[in-house]
């Protein structure tokens, strides 16, 4: 299953596919009881997609064999051991993927000429994803961290090693001129390559950036950085070569202060805004702005979900889920909607926007 969706892939998921290219969400669960239930219902909902496939006129036998086949290929890669809060399922002529998402979503069956990405998009926002860049004088290893996780990455070449054998090491140590590793020309060149890589994957998939290492290493790439001068410094050595587990440990207290600094900087975004008559709260109100490309920060608490309809006019007014014309996931589609058109998007724990009922903007004229 997936799980890091990086700029790159959600190109290639909105691409345009051969109709009929399907959707299938569905909620998970991480734990019991809960999760007892979703065996039955990943397959009553792939049921469903195999329905309709064999409902719609446009899809021909050829297609539906071909499609359906690529569902239980899917199915068979689903790991429910390691659910998180929501499955994605895409499957088209010829392909197909599984997503785990971080983030409860809709169940939902579409059908269309591209994959439905915008819960993916709203999953990925709300992990509030992060590098870590760990150290040392022989490893630079690169860490794709988000919702409570991290993972090796091996974009760009990482992890980038060199043997710390210096082949003039014992004539240098004869004259007395053996440097200290940290103070070492090859090792400047070396964390400095590290530096100009990192600073390559930040311009396909910009994060902010941890980096952990011994003092004297977070003091050359000072020295001989760029992108790793504006990243939070911990200096602690040996991560460079250390489990997933280790390295979450070093760095989630960094992490979670880091996220009680974001959102007190958007609480007080959110109140200068409202002096200023740039201030949109409701989903409704949010939603309108959304649309037109007037919010520059958007604001969500986690756990915010809320169905809504169309009025029949230019307004959405409360629905229950099982309204025909109800939009069960608005939240995720004003999530997309606001990066799409340049927003900065924060999810902020529960209860932090009061009267603002879950969701708010600040705009940007």
């Amino acid at each position: 299953m997936e799980h890091v969706l990086s700029p790159t892939t959600l190109t290639e998921l909105r691409r345009p596919r051969p109709y009929p290219a399907v959707s299938v969400l569905t909620p998970t669960h991480r734990r019991e009881p809960d999760n007892a239930q979703d065996p039955v219902r990943l397959r009553n909902v792939l049921a469903k997609a195999k329905k309709q496939l064999e409902s719609d006129p446009a899809v021909t036998r050829e297609l539906r064999m071909d499609v359906a086949g690529q569902l239980e290929q899917a199915l068979a890669e689903v790991d429910l051991a390691h659910a998180e809060d929501g499955l994605a399922i895409f499957a088209a002529p010829g392909e197909h993927q599984v997503w785990s998402l971080a983030r409860t979503v809709p169940e939902r069956v579409v059908l269309s000429d591209t994959f439905l990405t915008r819960n993916l998009v709203a999953a990925q926002a709300a992990e509030r994803p992060f590098w870590v860049l760990a150290v040392s004088a022989d490893r630079i290893s690169l860490w794709s961290g988000g919702g409570g996780h991290v993972v090796e990455s091996g974009a760009a070449g990482f992890p980038l090693t060199r043997s710390l054998e210096d082949p003039d090491a014992e004539r240098q140590e004869r004259v007395g001129d053996l440097p200290s590793t940290f103070r070492d020309e090859r090792t400047r060149h070396f964390l400095r390559d590290g530096d100009t890589v990192l600073a390559s994957v930040l311009r396909g998939d910009p994060r902010p950036v941890y980096v952990t290492g011994e003092q004297a290493a977070l003091s050359l790439l000072d020295e001989v950085g760029t992108v790793t001068k504006d990243a939070v410094h911990m200096a602690r050595g040996g991560l460079a070569h250390a489990s997933a587990d280790a390295v979450w440990q070093a760095v989630s207290p960094l992490v979670t202060a880091e996220d009680r600094k974001s959102a007190d900087t958007v609480a007080r975004e959110l109140e200068t805004a409202k002096g200023r008559r740039a201030f949109a709260a409701g989903v409704d109100e949010v939603w309108q702005n959304a649309t037109a490309g007037r919010v520059r920060l958007l604001a969500v608490e986690e756990n915010y979900r809320v169905t809504v309809r169309d009025d029949g006019g230019d307004h959405l007014v409360p629905a229950d889920t099982d309204d025909l014309d109800a939009r069960d996931d608005i939240v995720d589609e004003i999530v997309e909607q606001c990066l799409e058109t340049g927003a900065q998007v924060r999810f902020v724990p529960d209860g932090t926007l009061g009267a603002a009922a879950g969701i708010a903007g600040v705009l940007r004229y």
